[in-house]
């Protein structure tokens, strides 16, 4: 399949603004953790940002939808890998919206990891399942466990995680200093990190 059929299939892939590349979005309100922690005060998943703003359109939403729907396809492994080497990024977010879903969701993930070897692979989540697997995903995945309450220390017993602060000199997301970007930063990618402390904002 060329490029057009790949887009077509997958349902697209979104580009932040704030990142150094590629990403790919599914409706948060799909969420298996997060559709719970968005009702708990305190928790990292209040106020979500995927739950408004831009995100709420209904073109927004179906696209999503359809994201997630084509998950299920046989061949959206190999389309998501065709798109993904096509765009020749050094760097690709999963789910800049959503979560894991399931086990073989996660598989499929692992095999485009492996399909893409010249990218990494970030991907965040508060599905604390996926835990059992994380010595299992590529060399170019990290998988990034992100604490569900705010202030809440980092979980000794993942390789990666990350956490949401509300204490300023606490966080080491540079983002809230050089107009919320990345920039040359890189952590969240970089298995050496063992956590990410992120501004609450």
């Amino acid at each position: 399949m060329n490029n057009k059929d790949n887009l077509k299939l997958v349902g697209g892939l979104s580009k932040p603004s704030k990142m150094p590349g590629w990403a790919y979005g599914i409706p948060a309100k799909e969420c298996k953790t997060g559709a719970k922690l968005v009702n708990v005060k305190g928790s990292t998943c209040e106020g979500c940002y995927a739950l408004k703003g831009c995100y709420v359109f209904d073109v927004v939403q179906a696209a999503q939808y359809r994201r997630l729907k084509s998950i299920d396809n046989p061949l959206w492994v190999r389309a998501m890998a065709s798109l993904i080497n096509s765009k020749k990024s050094k760097y690709f977010r999963w789910h800049d919206s959503g979560d894991v879903q399931s086990l073989k969701h996660l598989a499929k993930i692992f095999k485009v990891a492996k399909l893409t070897p010249e990218t990494s692979h970030w991907l965040p989540t508060r599905e604390a399942w996926t835990q059992a697997y994380q010595d299992r995903a590529p060399s170019n995945l990290i998988i990034r466990f992100s604490m569900p309450m705010v202030n809440q220390p980092a979980a000794g017993n993942w390789n990666n995680t990350s956490t949401v602060v509300t204490d300023e000199k606490k966080a080491s997301c540079p983002a809230p200093k050089q107009e919320n970007s990345c920039k040359d930063c890189r952590a969240c990618w970089d298995h050496s990190v063992k956590n990410v402390a992120y501004l609450a904002h």
